[in-house]
């Protein structure tokens, strides 16, 4: 089995299915509202948190939601780095202790790196091609962005010439279509505004109807 192979089937690969939902935290201002709102997504159901790479605080704010997360009864957590678009920040993910990297681009430089490392590696794509040479490349998944652009049905229409890849839609999932992509045949979707603009009753009702059923079903490569 190859490095590539052996990350697909791997805990963190088989987690991120299970849970169907990888919540994106980026920007949230002020210093500490990202920590707050990953336990308020974490009292929602929350258990895969990825942490945008574009800021300067990153590794120091994924360390530590790392950190707070351990010492919670009710994980495991998984908690990743987001907007990976050079070596150096895939470093630094590596540093403070990323359990996946993702990137909206494909690169299979910083695939080969992340996959020698034995890291979970999400690369972004968009046509059907970038889809396949990301998949080809040794991706875990390969995350479609924007979503918005293309919607559910695009999904269903990539399985079909290519049910092998693990597609994970981002870009505007919300309420509205969260569910749609899923059914589609995505292993999982990634949100981000959706969830930290709601108030605590729309978070927990979005993380329910992702993760309605999750225990009970895999997409499997």
């Amino acid at each position: 089995m190859s490095a590539a192979d052996t990350l697909r089937c791997g805990p963190v690969a088989a987690a991120i299915r299970r849970h169907r939902l990888i919540v994106v935290l980026r920007h949230v201002a002020p210093p500490g509202a990202q920590l707050d709102l990953a336990l308020a997504l974490a009292d929602a159901g929350v258990r895969v948190f990825q942490v945008t790479f574009d800021t300067p605080a990153a590794e120091t704010d994924l360390a530590g939601l790392k950190a707070c997360l351990a010492g919670r009864p009710d994980g495991p957590f998984l908690v990743g780095a987001g907007a990976i678009m050079r070596r150096s920040q895939l470093d630094s993910a590596r540093r403070a202790g990323a359990e996946f990297a993702v990137s909206p681009l494909l690169d299979s430089s910083l695939v080969d790196v992340a996959v020698s490392a034995h890291l979970p590696f999400i690369a972004g794509a968009f046509t059907p091609a970038e889809v396949q040479a990301a998949w080809s490349a040794g991706a875990t998944f390969v995350q479609l962005f924007p979503a918005w652009a293309v919607g559910p049905a695009f999904v269903s229409a990539l399985r079909r010439p290519l049910p092998e890849v693990q597609l994970i839609p981002a870009g505007s999932v919300d309420a509205s279509n969260a569910r749609l992509y899923l059914d589609a045949g995505a292993a999982a979707v990634g949100v981000g505004d959706a969830l930290a603009l709601a108030d605590a009753a729309g978070r927990r009702a979005l993380v329910e109807a992702i993760t309605a059923g999750a225990t009970d079903r895999e997409v499997r490569a």
